[in-house]
């Protein structure tokens, strides 16, 4: 693994443990196993850092919804989005580090841009799916999609809500995907 991976995933592993205020170059060097001045040497500020976990965080999480994005059975679709939420859900350490950066970045306009560069590479390909679903605005639907999810994981990870089995969720993407794309929509 590189050096900065595991920099990396330390800080991811911080950020969802701790909070914003845990996440120090001292405490990613002992989180990661590293000897002290390890993390400053490879970031040297903290914007530095939250980028380096930022990138790092959106490399995972790309990995993971591949199951959704890659999917060129489109009637097999809802599943394959519910699979990608369901990762989602269950791995709480990477939802809840995103959700510190995401507060973060809304003070922050350098990482707020890296967070909106990165949030492109989901909403992107949500459109295009949609699109050769037959969405007739599949930029507005894609949106909802990616929103509706995010509801849906942050529910599950930080609010009231359980966690939702995998069929409660391709069933809730099943009537969201129907309310969208009307009758057209291939059958599942």
């Amino acid at each position: 693994m590189k050096r900065s991976d595991l920099v990396a995933d330390a800080a991811i592993t911080l950020l969802a443990e701790r909070g914003m205020r845990g996440l120090t170059h001292r405490a990613v060097d002992e989180a990661a196993g590293l000897p002290p001045g390890s993390t400053s040497n490879l970031a040297r500020t903290r914007a530095a850092l939250l980028e380096l976990t930022l990138s790092r965080l959106s490399e995972l999480e790309t990995a993971a919804l591949a199951v959704a994005y890659e999917t060129q059975d489109l009637a097999t679709l809802p599943a394959r989005i519910a699979e990608a939420v369901h990762i989602q859900v269950r791995d709480s350490r990477r939802t809840l580090a995103r959700y510190e950066l995401a507060l973060e970045a809304t003070r922050r306009p350098e990482l707020r841009e890296i967070y909106d560069r990165a949030g492109r590479r989901f909403r992107d390909p949500a459109v295009a799916i949609l699109a050769a679903l037959g969405s007739r605005d599949p930029v507005r639907h894609a949106r909802q999609l990616v929103v509706y999810a995010e509801g849906l994981i942050f529910d599950a990870v930080c609010g009231a809500g359980a966690v939702p089995a995998l069929e409660e969720i391709r069933a809730a993407l099943d009537d969201l995907l129907a309310g969208m794309l009307g009758p057209q929509r291939p059958p599942a």
